[in-house]
């Protein structure tokens, strides 16, 4: 309740009290007096009224949306032709990604983050192969990975989609998994994952991009190269990169070079817990040279510099 509608009730209280107070030790009220209470209930209704009414958004209040989530750029210039086994865009309505044949697995994972894609939808837990993708490419299906000791890893998170059951159940689409050691993807990964949610909590929006590189991970059973005959790579490391910003519209051009800017860069092994997340932050130019990828490249020239070329120090909490 505003204050105007406090000090009005509060009138209209004492102005009831004194017409109770009036007839029965007076007389009936006349008809200025009546009128008064009745201009006086009048006026507190329409007040009344108008607090119930839809309030605008003060200028500088923008709400969160569902925001592209490719705007920062396509870090291998995926397409969606399906000679392009490798490299193969596909976008979704919750993430886009870019597949690679003879991986088994998405070269890189990218989606937006803000409040918008938030909600209470249970996780879904629905593994199975991506219907998306072409004749010809291989597909893992939900078992891929039984008995592999290593994890199904989700890339774009499960809990970074539970606004409904069909966005949650996208992220368990099989081309949104990677091989992950157990307690990296329990633990250390989880423990960024938790961060960045927390920032969209203090009103942040995010642009997240994640991957894996390289060959051989140690996962719970022993050190493998490759897992479901052959079919899927197991990477040697983990990456990911977030872009922070405060929820606005137009968020291409509001990124300088003093956004906040996280890269961090795992190994896949079973030992990887044993440091908190925030000790594997790297440069995204150090992402960039072990992946041959080209990040943030919607960003302006200088700009992306800056932004690529120092590792993050914030706080990680």
């Amino acid at each position: 309740m505003s204050v105007v509608v406090q000090v009005v009730y509060v009138t209209i209280l004492g102005d009831i009290w004194f017409l109770a107070f009036y007839i029965k030790y007076f007389k009936t009220p006349d008809i200025s007096m009546k009128n008064l209470i009745f201009y006086t209930l009048l006026v507190f209704s329409q007040i009344v009224l108008s607090s119930c009414e839809p309030q605008p958004l003060p200028p500088d209040k923008v709400e969160p949306t569902r925001d592209g989530h490719l705007a920062l750029g396509n870090p291998d210039m995926a397409t969606a032709d399906p000679s392009n086994m490798n490299h193969y865009l596909m976008e979704k309505p919750q993430y886009a990604l870019s597949y690679n044949n003879s991986r088994g697995s998405a070269n890189w994972v990218s989606w937006h983050l803000s409040t918008a894609w938030k909600g209470n939808t249970a996780r879904q837990d629905d593994f199975r192969g991506d219907p998306d993708l072409p004749a010809g490419f291989f597909k893992a299906s939900s078992g891929s990975y039984s008995g592999s000791g290593f994890d199904r890893g989700h890339l774009c998170p499960s809990d970074d989609r539970d606004f409904s059951v069909v966005d949650n159940s996208a992220t368990f689409l099989m081309t949104n998994m990677f091989p992950q050691a157990p307690n990296l993807n329990r633990i250390t990964w989880l423990g960024f994952e938790d961060f960045c949610r927390n920032e969209m909590n203090k009103g942040q929006e995010l642009y997240i991009i994640a991957g894996g590189y390289g060959q051989g991970g140690e996962g719970s059973n022993s050190i493998a190269n490759t897992i479901a005959s052959g079919k899927i790579i197991v990477p040697s490391h983990c990456w990911k990169i977030a872009v922070i910003l405060p929820v606005g519209n137009n968020d291409l051009g509001r990124i300088g070079s003093n956004t906040r800017v996280i890269a961090i860069d795992m190994p896949n092994n079973q030992t990887v817990n044993q440091t908190f997340w925030g000790d594997y932050r790297v440069s995204v130019d150090f992402i960039e040279m072990v992946t041959g990828f080209d990040f943030l490249s919607k960003v302006p020239i200088g700009i992306q510099d800056a932004l690529e070329e120092k590792a993050d120090t914030g706080p990680t909490f």
